[in-house]
């Protein structure tokens, strides 16, 4: 990370995972509404874990990218063996993908010795990815005050989204609704991670009175006044709020898209001549039911009144 491509990348990976989990979820729960239970995975039709590879491949990528290709010595560390300031950052986002690439690793192992707890630890190796993912940018040793440090600050928002619908969906495994928002979660950390690349290493699009600065071998987005950086920060705002309705739109508009193909087909009837016609059998049926009761009372007290009554002489 910390460049345009080191944002877009990784985000276009979360989009893939996000819409892939949003279309399985909405599918699955469309064509078993009663038997619904939310997987925290999706095995591919033709090869059963290709999401988890992807994953796999995606963090090793990142590690590699982040402690070997980047640097220019080709290793993050300084002479003396010790981490450089300037690769603390490096170390940071290498260690979220280390953590997604243990889940995804881990999931596969999980699923070929199938243990009884399969799910529930899968599931809780999810949260840890994302509370990992949530701890080292909240503690981020890059930027706070910027533009950039506001950019974190709300992915940290999404992340939290993720972090908590993960673990809901430990006590709540069949609540679709659980598993919708945090695969439009996922969703939206890819184009906000996206957003953020283009936004903030684009020259042309970077906040009026605001310039990029090398800093130690990284570009960041400096204001030349307070008022500058306050109103950078508000058009970060602004963003993040449109993004926020848009996603939220899109993802009921998917929904809806998808119960075309998927939902089962709804039977329209006139509301006043069925209510009248289910009143009308109701009070038939009640009308039978009390001539039965009815009935049954007469006859029993009838033996009751004419049995044989024995007198003591």
């Amino acid at each position: 990370m910390g460049t345009l491509v080191g944002h877009v990348v990784p985000g276009f990976g979360f989009v893939l995972i996000g819409l892939w989990h949003l279309f399985n979820h909405i599918k699955l729960h469309l064509q078993h509404p009663n038997s619904y239970r939310a997987p925290i995975w999706f095995p591919a039709s033709k090869f059963r874990y290709l999401e988890l590879l992807l994953i796999i491949l995606g963090s090793s990528a990142s590690v590699a990218m982040e402690l070997f290709i980047s640097p220019e010595k080709h290793q993050p560390f300084d002479d003396d063996g010790t981490i450089p300031s300037n690769h603390l950052h490096n170390f940071e986002h290498a260690s979220i993908s280390m953590t997604f690439l243990v889940y995804a690793a881990s999931a596969i192992v999980l699923d070929k010795l199938a243990p009884r707890a399969q799910h529930g630890l899968t599931q809780l190796l999810g949260a840890a990815a994302f509370g990992q993912q949530l701890l080292l940018f909240h503690l981020h040793s890059s930027d706070h005050l910027g533009p950039e440090g506001q950019y974190h600050l709300l992915l940290q928002l999404v992340i939290l989204v993720s972090l908590i619908t993960t673990l809901l969906g430990l006590g709540f495994p069949k609540s679709f609704l659980v598993s919708f928002v945090r695969s439009l979660s996922i969703f939206f950390q890819g184009i906000w991670l996206t957003v953020m690349g283009v936004m903030l290493w684009t020259p042309g699009l970077i906040s009026k009175g605001c310039f990029l600065n090398d800093e130690e071998g990284h570009e960041v987005v400096r204001c030349e006044s307070e008022e500058a950086r306050h109103r950078a920060l508000s058009l970060v705002n602004l963003l993040f709020s449109w993004f926020l309705i848009g996603i939220a739109v899109f993802g009921v508009a998917f929904y809806l898209v998808l119960v075309k193909f998927y939902g089962e087909k709804v039977e329209y009837f006139t509301l006043g001549s069925d209510r009248e016609s289910e009143e009308d059998d109701d009070v038939e049926s009640q009308k039978r039911s009390n001539g039965e009761d009815l009935k049954s009372f007469v006859d029993h007290m009838g033996k009751t009144a004419f049995a044989p009554i024995d007198m003591e002489r």
